[in-house]
């Protein structure tokens, strides 16, 4: 069985330049690797790639839900900087995680978990 040895996922923006802007904010640093034009990658965590790429957005992708210590002063970092709307935390009796999630500009469903202790 060959083991997989990393994981990219990619999103399409109407407005490329904008849609730069909106995930260096997300992602609070600039892209790890601009390969070519309209086309910019974040290592989120090691061999795990968001592509951010100019293109129709497609429709009911994700949600792609990004790991954080903090939930809460995350989500409120991203309201306050992104000047949005985010859902609320929710959790589930049984589920070790919260969440919430949200889109970017163009549609593409987004979010953050945070891991809970059981």
């Amino acid at each position: 069985m060959k083991k997989y040895t990393g994981v990219t996922f990619q999103v399409r923006v109407a407005d490329y330049e904008e849609g730069l802007s909106w995930y260096k904010t997300l992602f609070n640093r600039n892209p790890d690797f601009i390969p070519h034009e309209n086309f910019a990658e974040w290592e989120i965590v090691k061999n795990t790639w968001l592509q951010v790429a100019k293109g129709e957005p497609t429709l009911g992708n994700g949600p792609l839900r990004l790991g954080v210590q903090d939930i809460h002063s995350e989500r409120e970092r991203l309201i306050e900087s992104l000047n949005m709307m985010i859902e609320q935390v929710q959790t589930r009796e049984g589920v070790p995680a919260a969440w919430c999630s949200f889109s970017d500009p163009y549609g593409n469903s987004v979010g953050l978990f945070e891991e809970l202790d059981e």
